[in-house]
């Protein structure tokens, strides 16, 4: 159990059938009248965010959220494979259990599949990927007055912006969170 008095950023619980995760709390301690805890909360299944005010004493059951590592095996239609590398059994996801940011992963990448009681609601793909180049336009020379980026085809499928140096047959380092180029691997 937990009270809104010990709620922390980040802390998930279970209320009305859903499971919330909080994302900023603020103690009040008004002039006149009684404390309360003001919280920001998102929805872990739905990614819905709900703003609400609690009684410092109010207690609700803690949800336990299970994040395991699986390797990315390979896709099939709608269907996704993920393996577990300790028992090797093999977990079959539909695609809208993914993010947007799954278009940057390849085969045979670890990602965390988090779960809560069995029931598997996202997949976090690795911070950090390399990912080869495989269409870009090329660079035009002079064109460096400002910050200038062309479109270039990853080898998943994604399309990123990157700089104007950048060739194909390079393999960059992206963040997958943002979508964005960061360097030459």
């Amino acid at each position: 159990m937990v009270t809104a008095g010990d709620f922390k950023n980040g802390v998930t619980f279970e209320m009305d059938g859903k499971v919330l995760q909080v994302i900023e709390f603020q103690h009040v301690k008004p002039g006149k009248g009684a404390a309360f805890v003001r919280t920001k909360m998102k929805d872990v299944i739905t990614g819905a965010i709900v703003e609400r005010s609690f009684n410092p004493t109010e207690k609700f059951e803690n949800a336990i959220i299970e994040r395991k590592d699986m390797e990315y095996l390979y896709n099939d239609g709608d269907l996704y494979y993920f393996m577990d590398q300790e028992t090797y059994e093999q977990l079959p996801l539909n695609s809208n259990k993914l993010g947007d940011n799954f278009k940057f992963v390849k085969e045979n990448t670890v990602c965390r599949i988090v779960s809560y009681k069995g029931n598997v609601f996202a997949v976090e793909p690795p911070t950090f990927v390399e990912l080869k180049v495989v269409e870009t336009e090329p660079g035009i020379r002079g064109d460096t007055a400002t910050n200038v980026t062309k479109p270039a085809t990853l080898e998943t499928g994604a399309v990123i912006r990157v700089p104007i140096f950048i060739d194909e047959g390079d393999t960059l380092r992206i963040d997958t969170r943002t979508g964005e180029y960061l360097e030459r691997a």
